[in-house]
């Protein structure tokens, strides 16, 4: 599942520079929902596999373009991408689904999403089959403001009172685990089968 955060990463980035050359890295981070930081670290590891070219503008800015590599991997990517997201919503929905009714059979009803991520997404649509309010999520890596129409905090000190917590991250999982351990303790952590391998296997 790395592997295919990593390949949904690299085609957002793929698709931004296509749509415009003169995109900021700023820019990109936000598109991708992460830190400045990690979206560079992409844009760096697309250059060194000739995906991306590079060219000085005026002013210390930079032009980005796709190398014809750059193309054919899109179109790879993309392809790619429409096949595992069906299938990953159908594994996904169960998974989340089973959750959520264990949320509410165990009256944990205000919840809060850790990781902002198309797990997420999921949740939040099948969390109306439930007597489930989601009142934000928390993601440390993300740059977002807010997510399904609700608050994304990056610090845990700034979650509100909530029963539970819904593990939803796909990516940097082991460390996001730890510190929503730290809020909510193991009892109220509430993991979905599907993300369960990432916890405990290195998975960053």
């Amino acid at each position: 599942m790395k592997h295919d955060r990593e390949e949904a990463l690299t085609l957002e980035i793929l698709q931004a520079i296509e749509a415009r050359s003169d995109v900021t890295q700023r820019h990109l981070a936000d598109r991708m929902g992460v830190a400045l930081g990690l979206a560079n670290s992409y844009l760096r590891r697309c250059v060194r596999k000739g995906l991306i070219k590079i060219k000085q503008a005026p002013a210390n800015r930079y032009l980005y373009y796709l190398t014809p590599h750059g193309f054919a991997e899109k179109g790879r990517l993309t392809a790619e991408y429409f096949a595992y997201s069906f299938s990953f919503y159908r594994t996904a929905s169960e998974s989340i689904a089973n959750s959520l009714a264990t949320c509410a059979d165990n009256s944990l009803q205000r919840i809060v999403f850790c990781g902002v991520s198309e797990l997420a997404e999921i949740a939040s649509v099948r969390a109306h089959d439930f007597r489930i309010e989601i009142i934000g999520s928390f993601d440390p890596d993300s740059r977002l403001e807010s997510f399904i129409g609700k608050p994304v905090w990056n610090q845990l000190d700034n979650i509100p009172a909530a029963d539970a917590a819904l593990f939803t991250a796909l990516n940097s999982a082991n460390s996001n685990y730890a510190l929503i351990q730290l809020k909510f303790g193991d009892d109220r952590v509430v993991i979905p089968d599907v993300v369960r391998p990432l916890i405990g296997n290195g998975t960053e």
